[in-house]
């Protein structure tokens, strides 16, 4: 597959992943719901290394590491990001994550000295003025609307918990710790995190199994956790971290399309020139060339 093919999955793939997680919210928590997607993920992604006889095992030191990647990419993210959806739309959820490169940027120079350019330093000023822009209509309500409040902040913590597992990611694939073995124990990780988070607050498991849950949560683990993943990380390998990490920018503006053909999301005259800009600002922090190999791959740009 080029990489044109496997930009294209990433980007339709989690572009459309935020609207399917509403379907989640609809039948269960945010913490059964993000439980059940990794769970069954773990176990799409450890029978095929089974079957292809993909070693599983690491070391104790390798494992913990895992672990802290587990909760951080596929727990702690993912409920704070099913949780913020129940207060505000999808659309402004995945644009809160367009900024998660320049995040990763930012903590890739405190944790391993990657040096900033005057150009990285423009793109995240146009990126974070073009996500002010888009949120612009959403602002003026906060002083009179909690939820939304709630939303961002959630959406924030998110981004933030995110791209702290970048690093761990970087730190790992400088270790030789990669692959689907890795990515399989990682979810399974996550996913018996979230499910111990689950008994501990002592709240009933109540699922609705409805089609759109079904079809949604097969959605979310086979086509959103497992088949983008896999497309990502060949092109990360391919292209490598900067450029493989504006697939976050496009499938944010994909999800953008879909939260205003199934949410009614508005687009107004700031939206657009929101988009223009975030998406400006991000061709000139991440489009680099030649590419260095310090910087931490974006493991999760969307959702």
């Amino acid at each position: 597959m080029t990489f044109s093919a496997l930009f294209a999955v990433c980007v339709l793939i989690w572009g459309t992943t935020w609207y399917a997680i509403t379907f989640q919210l609809a039948g269960a928590t945010p913490e059964v719901g993000t439980a059940l997607r990794f769970s069954l993920a773990a176990v799409v992604l450890i029978v095929w290394c089974v079957w292809r006889r993909i070693e599983l095992r690491f070391s104790w030191s390798v494992h913990a590491w895992l672990v802290l990647l587990g909760i951080l990419n596929f727990s702690a993210t993912y409920v704070l990001v099913y949780f913020a959806e129940l207060y505000i739309v999808s659309g402004l959820v995945a644009v809160g994550y367009s900024a998660m490169p320049l995040v990763n940027m930012a903590l890739a120079r405190m944790f391993f000295g990657t040096p900033l350019s005057r150009r990285i330093g423009l793109g995240g000023v146009c990126g974070v003025a073009g996500i002010a822009l888009i949120f612009w209509p959403e602002f003026e309500r906060l002083t009179t609307s909690e939820p939304l409040l709630i939303g961002a902040v959630l959406t924030a913590a998110a981004v933030l918990f995110s791209s702290l597992g970048n690093m761990i990611v970087a730190r790992n694939h400088s270790n030789g710790v990669a692959g689907s073995a890795a990515l399989a124990l990682a979810m399974a990780y996550g996913a018996l995190v979230t499910w111990i988070l689950v008994i501990a607050r002592g709240d009933p498991i109540a699922i609705t199994w409805t089609p759109a849950f079904v079809v949604s949560l097969i959605y979310l683990a086979i086509f959103g956790s497992v088949l983008a993943f896999g497309a990502y990380f060949a092109l990360l390998a391919g292209i490598g971290p900067a450029r493989s990490a504006y697939v976050g920018v496009m499938s944010t503006v994909v999800a953008l399309f879909v939260s205003s053909i199934f949410e009614a999301y508005d687009w107004g005259w700031a939206t657009a020139l929101g988009i223009a800009l975030a998406i400006l600002g991000n061709v000139l922090a991440l489009n680099m060339k030649p590419e260095v190999p310090s910087p931490p791959p974006s493991t999760k740009p969307v959702a």
